[in-house]
């Protein structure tokens, strides 16, 4: 029987990496994202590598838009076996610089979004009568609070939070729950980031807060997509079926938990 995965924010980043290696591992994909030309452009790279995807827009901070994503899922091919909460966003910040506005967008996308997401797979979950496995979108921000991402590190701390109730209440279900935990990768939210250390910091030079938060990485390198949906190709298989409620570092060694 092929298998079903949901893989949010995935039109680019960690979640289109993420989505590529579970389609090349039999997985029927859903592509998904709020930026529909994006998400659209992922898919027709899909199709023509020979992958089985949809692509479905939308916004994981609405509750309505992560049912609906399931229920097209459904739709399209019958079942559901695995979701992906990979959705978020960052925000580079001075705390007393934090306003309202940060947080409500963030905790709404990076927390809302990831309990819409899990209580939307669950419960199709539970319809069919068979296991699930849900994987959140944590971070080593969700281990390790950083200075200038407060409101980001703090609605990881949140995610890693919901990971262990969620693991703990849907076991009963056959339903397991973790997170991946990723570090510093070469991605667009990292470029962001480091234009706003920029900022705030004038003794920093476009690229240095970078190299500087990846110049602790044990490894010696910086992520790349791969090494994350290596984890979580893990955590969507079969061989994982005994693990739940776990937050996984995949960092390469920065963060020691």
């Amino acid at each position: 029987m092929t298998k079903v995965a949901i893989i949010t924010g995935s039109a680019g980043g960690l979640g289109k990496g993420i989505a590529k290696l579970l389609a090349k591992n039999d997985f029927r994909v859903v592509l998904h994202d709020i930026n529909n030309e994006l998400l659209q452009s992922a898919l027709e790279e899909f199709k023509s590598e020979g992958f089985e995807a949809i692509a479905v827009a939308g916004d994981v901070s609405k509750r309505e838009d992560q049912f609906q994503l399931v229920s097209k899922a459904v739709e399209q091919f019958g079942r559901l076996d695995v979701f992906v909460n990979n959705a978020g966003i960052d925000a580079v910040t001075p705390l007393l610089e934090i306003d309202e506005k940060q947080l409500n967008r963030l905790f709404s996308i990076n927390v809302n979004g990831v309990v819409f997401g899990t209580q939307a797979a669950a419960q199709q979950f539970i319809k069919q009568g068979s296991k699930g496995k849900i994987i959140n979108a944590c971070s080593i921000a969700g281990h390790e609070s950083f200075e200038m991402l407060g409101t980001y590190s703090a609605t990881k701390h949140a995610v890693k939070s919901f990971t262990h109730v969620s693991a703990k209440e849907l076991a009963k279900h056959q339903i397991t729950v973790n997170a991946y935990c990723p570090g510093i990768a070469k991605t667009k939210m990292w470029d962001r980031i480091d234009e706003e250390m920029v900022k705030y910091d004038k003794n920093l030079k476009p690229g240095e807060a970078f190299e500087k938060y990846s110049s602790g990485i044990a490894l010696g390198r910086y992520q790349t997509p791969e090494d994350v949906a290596n984890l979580v190709n893990f955590l969507a298989s079969d061989a994982s079926d005994y693990i739940t409620g776990q937050a996984i570092l995949t960092d390469g060694g920065l963060v020691y938990r």
